[in-house]
């Protein structure tokens, strides 16, 4: 017998994993149908696409990243740019079940933090070109292009939310967790990549960054926290700089003519650890 397709060995995984889906709809439970569909008692329902993964977006999304953007993230990531964050996010959550990725892009992270564990990983983003990246590349985790303000996951589902970089629901963060759970939400220290803060934003109010208004929210939303800060910097090959102009935000309001030059990179976050 042939190996599945990627639609086939995708439907599996969901369906192995079934319980983590509520329709984003009607929140009513679901099922695979065919390995080819999820739907749900009101006969709502989602097409597994031929690459494996499930769009479950229940309204017409744009989003401004690229396929070319998530490449280049890729890129970043497998260049072991993010290898000790990854690590200490691994080392945080321990052996879990289930972990969700929010806004997980092209899944590198999620795929790298998982790399050792047995748990299932769920990606979500609203970008589809991202999703298609992540099924392409990481089979063994399941992927959605979905919205968490119409969820398509059944409350209680995970023990573990990643944030990372990323724009944060915390009611839905709170309704998805089990009771156990944890959030872990990444987000920019001052020195982050300051060596092209230093260069794309000299001069203006953007050179210098500060987290206080993000962090005071998260504290806000969760009555346990723990907050733990990594900074490092690194050499960064040239062929590369391109790369990480391409997946960041300030690359995209470079001037045509402005040349980066860096041979170093500081990657300076928080690691937010919430709890209910």
């Amino acid at each position: 017998m042939g190996a599945l397709s990627k639609r086939a060995a995708g439907a599996a995984l969901i369906d192995a994993n079934i319980g983590l889906f509520a329709c984003p709809i009607c929140q009513e439970s679901m099922q695979v149908y065919d390995q080819g569909r999820l739907t749900c008692s009101a006969n709502h329902s989602f097409d597994i696409a031929k690459q494996g993964y499930v769009n479950m977006l229940t309204h017409s999304a744009a989003s401004k990243y690229s396929k070319d953007l998530f490449e280049s993230r890729k890129t970043i990531i497998d260049s072991g740019l993010y290898d000790p964050l990854e690590e200490k996010i691994a080392e945080l959550i321990g052996e879990v079940k289930t972990v969700l990725d929010t806004g997980c892009g092209e899944g590198s992270h999620l795929a790298r933090i998982l790399s050792q564990k047995q748990g299932i990983g769920i990606g979500i983003d609203i970008a589809k070109e991202g999703i298609l990246a992540a099924a392409r590349h990481y089979p063994k985790q399941i992927w959605c292009v979905g919205d968490l303000a119409k969820s398509p996951f059944a409350m209680t589902s995970f023990d573990v939310i990643l944030n990372i970089l990323s724009p944060a629901n915390y009611e839905e963060f709170k309704r998805l967790l089990t009771s156990n759970g944890c959030v872990v939400k990444v987000v920019p220290q001052s020195g982050y990549l300051q060596q092209l803060r230093a260069q794309l934003y000299a001069d203006s109010s953007k050179e210098t960054y500060s987290n206080e208004q993000t962090v005071e929210r998260f504290r806000e939303s969760f009555s346990n926290v723990t907050i733990e800060r990594i900074t490092y910097t690194v050499p960064l090959a040239s062929v590369l700089v391109p790369a990480l102009l391409e997946m960041t935000p300030m690359g995209w309001h470079k001037a045509q003519h402005a040349e980066v030059t860096v041979n170093e990179i500081t990657i300076d976050v928080d690691v937010l650890v919430g709890r209910v």
